[in-house]
């Protein structure tokens, strides 16, 4: 998932975005529910930029089939350093339709929850605006 990548550490969302097929599902660290829709995922990943400082990818991982994709990542959240890992799914039109993120360690994720809980009303509002 090199294009996807690069796009993230351009922080090129717009790019991020067009990698991503209509019926993603994103899977949260700290949330249980899991959001389905393009509109959202690219609202929540466009939030993560707003939270994540030092954002850097450490590690890439491609499975054997070309379907399934890790990318490791390092960041802070405050003053809190985080590990975590982007688990990505390829459709057969090669565009992300599961994306699922963990971090660790729990004092991170907790950082990250709150960090992101202040952000979602906003995250909402441009999911919303991409639906349209």
């Amino acid at each position: 998932m090199r294009a996807f990548r690069e796009a993230v550490e351009a922080w090129d969302f717009e790019a991020v975005e067009a990698l991503l097929a209509e019926d993603v599902v994103f899977t949260s660290p700290v949330v249980f529910k899991p959001y389905p829709g393009k509109a959202i995922t690219a609202a929540i990943l466009h939030g993560v930029s707003r939270v994540f400082e030092d954002f850097q990818y450490v590690r890439e991982i491609e499975g054997t089939d070309g379907e399934n994709h890790a990318l490791v990542f390092e960041a802070r959240v405050g003053d809190k350093r985080i590990t975590g890992c982007d688990f990505l799914h390829v459709d057969e039109n090669g565009l992300i339709d599961e994306f699922m993120v963990m971090v660790r360690p729990l004092s991170g994720a907790h950082a990250l929850a709150e960090a992101m809980g202040a952000q979602f009303e906003r995250i909402e509002q441009e999911a919303r605006r991409r639906s349209a």
